[in-house]
C-alpha cells in the first residue's frame, strides 16, 4: 500500500480510538453510577480489563509460541508508557486529584507486587553473584510457572477486595437510577472495547508501515511504535476521561492496568511457558520501580499529580526511549 493509504488507516484508526474511548467512558461512567460503585472501582477492574487486552492478546500469543521475551517486554514497556505517558498526558490535560485509597493501596501495591516480581525471579541470581549487564542477552532471571500461579492467586485475592470494598459506597440517586439502562451501559461498554482494540491494532500496523517507509529501523519502530501501540487504548481511554472530568476513571485505568498487566498478563504467560529475564528486562523492572515510586511522591505532595509533575513524568519517557534506542 502506498503511504498516502497508510496515512488514511492511521486517520480512521485514531477516529475509532477517540470515539470508541468516548463509547466506553460513558458506558463505564454510567455503570458505575447504576452499581452503586464508585468510577475509581470501573477504572481499577472493568475500564483496566478492557484495555489491557491488546496486552493479553499479545503476551499470550507470544508465551505460546514461545516467544516469552516478547511477552515480558511488552508488559513492562506498557506499564512504564502507562505511568509516564498515559498519567502525565491526563495531568497536563487537567491536574489529577489522587484519592486516598489510590495512594495507601493501589499504588503501594503496584510497587510491591513489581518488587516481588523482580526478588523471585532474580534473587537466586542475585545470591550467587551471577548477574551480568555486560551482555544484554544474558538470562539474569526466571518467571517460572509457580511464580505465574501465585500472581494469578494475586490477581484474584486483590479483584475480590475490590469488589468487597465496592459495598462501602453510598447509594445512588433516583436520577442516576434513570440515567442509562443496565443494558445500554453494558452494551455501550462492548461496542467501545471492539473500536478502541480495532482502531489500536490499525493504528499500529499502519504506523509501522509508514515508519518504514520513512527508513526508521526495525529497532526504533518495537521501541516507539509497537510498545506504544499496545498502550493506545489506555492513553486515549485516560485522556477522554480527563477531558469529561472523569479523572477517578483515568488514574484507576492505568494504575489498574499495571496491576492487571503484572498479575493477570505474566500470570498466564508464565504459567503457559517459565520466562527468562535478560538483563534488558531486568534494567526496564528497576525503571519501572523507580517511576511507580515517583508517581506516588507525586500524588503523596499536595493529593494530586500537578501540570508541572505531568511534564516531568513525559519527559522522562522520552529519556527513557533514548536510552533504551542506544543501550
Amino acid at each position: 500500500m502506498t503511504i498516502a493509504v497508510q496515512v488514511t488507516i492511521l486517520i480512521v484508526s485514531f477516529f475509532l480510538l477517540i470515539k470508541g474511548a468516548d463509547i466506553f467512558v460513558k458506558g463505564s461512567s454510567s455503570l458505575a453510577k447504576r452499581l452503586k460503585v464508585p468510577s475509581l472501582i470501573i477504572g481499577l477492574t472493568i475500564v483496566a480489563f478492557g484495555t489491557s487486552a491488546p496486552e493479553l492478546a499479545v503476551s499470550t500469543s507470544a508465551a505460546i509460541h514461545g516467544s516469552n521475551e516478547i511477552a515480558v517486554s511488552n508488559v513492562l514497556g506498557s506499564n512504564i508508557f502507562n505511568i509516564l505517558v498515559v498519567l502525565g498526558t491526563c495531568a497536563i490535560i487537567r491536574p489529577i486529584p489522587v484519592e486516598k485509597k489510590v495512594i495507601k493501596r493501589d499504588i503501594p501495591f503496584s510497587i510491591i507486587i513489581t518488587a516481588l516480581l523482580f526478588f523471585t525471579a532474580c534473587g537466586g541470581t542475585l545470591v550467587s553473584g551471577r548477574m551480568t549487564f555486560s551482555h544484554m542477552d544474558d538470562m539474569t532471571g526466571i518467571i517460572t510457572r509457580v511464580i505465574g500461579a501465585v500472581l494469578l492467586l494475586l490477581f484474584a485475592l486483590y479483584v475480590l477486595f475490590l469488589i468487597h470494598s465496592a459495598h462501602n459506597n453510598e447509594p445512588e440517586t433516583d436520577e442516576e437510577k434513570k440515567n442509562i439502562s443496565m443494558w445500554k451501559c453494558i452494551l455501550l461498554i462492548i461496542i467501545g472495547i471492539v473500536m478502541i482494540i480495532l482502531g489500536g491494532k490499525l493504528a499500529v500496523s499502519s504506523a509501522e508501515e509508514i515508519a518504514r517507509a520513512c527508513g526508521m529501523s526495525e529497532t526504533l519502530i518495537g521501541l516507539t511504535i509497537v510498545a506504544a501501540g499496545t498502550s493506545l487504548p489506555e492513553l486515549i481511554t485516560s485522556v477522554v476521561a480527563a477531558r469529561k472530568g472523569e479523572v477517578n476513571l483515568a488514574i484507576g485505568n492505568a494504575v489498574g492496568s499495571n496491576i492487571f498487566n503484572i498479575l493477570l498478563i505474566l500470570g498466564i504467560s508464565s504459567v503457559i511457558h517459565s520466562i527468562p529475564l535478560t538483563a534488558e528486562s531486568v534494567i526496564d523492572l528497576f525503571v519501572l520501580i523507580g517511576i511507580s515510586i515517583l508517581t506516588l511522591i507525586f500524588s503523596v505532595s499536595g493529593r494530586r499529580i500537578n501540570r508541572i509533575e505531568g511534564a516531568v513524568m513525559v519527559l522522562s519517557y522520552t529519556a527513557y526511549i533514548a536510552f533504551a534506542a542506544i543501550r
